[in-house]
């Protein structure tokens, strides 16, 4: 299998956008997502089959002259199940749309339980600085008052 450079960044081009839309937040993009790595795949298929060849028909040519038929029916096969991914995910981005008016992909349950422990520690940390702050500014007032640090009671020491 030679597989040249080109196509090897194509191919890795290909893939890079169809798994960035896949893990967008609106549905049309996720569905361009799996077509475009339905064509990533189909294109893997062609160039794993070599270059092109005669035809396999048994008796025209010699078996080492010939094409392998094995990709180009992988690609095929691939091509009818990417059509019907395809409509399958429209069929199911329209419902969606229908029931909620938009086409965002909903959170789980567990993406707001992640949601929910993050504000938890936010105000957490925002109440822990808060505390620190108000002592911070008690200990300022109570140098104000007394005018030494650490508070003392207010009698001098005799030296």
């Amino acid at each position: 299998m030679n597989i040249d450079v080109v196509t090897l960044l194509v191919l890795a081009v290909v893939y890079g956008v169809g798994f960035y839309l896949l893990l967008q937040r609106s549905l049309m993009q996720v569905i361009l997502g799996f077509v475009v790595l339905g064509h990533g795949a189909n294109l893997f298929l062609q160039a794993a089959g070599g270059p092109p060849a005669a035809p396999a028909f048994v008796g025209l040519v010699s078996p080492e002259a010939m094409a392998d038929p094995l990709p180009q029916a992988l690609a095929l096969t691939a091509v009818v199940i990417t059509f019907g991914l395809t409509t399958f995910l429209l069929a199911l981005a329209y419902r969606a749309w229908v029931l909620l008016g938009h086409d965002e992909v909903q959170d789980d349950l567990e993406d707001r339980r992640l949601r929910v422990a993050e504000l938890a520690r936010e105000r957490r940390r925002h109440a822990e600085d808060a505390d620190a702050d108000d002592i911070g500014d008690m200990a300022d007032d109570n140098e104000a008052t007394h005018g030494e640090a650490g508070g003392g009671d207010g009698r001098e020491r005799a030296e």
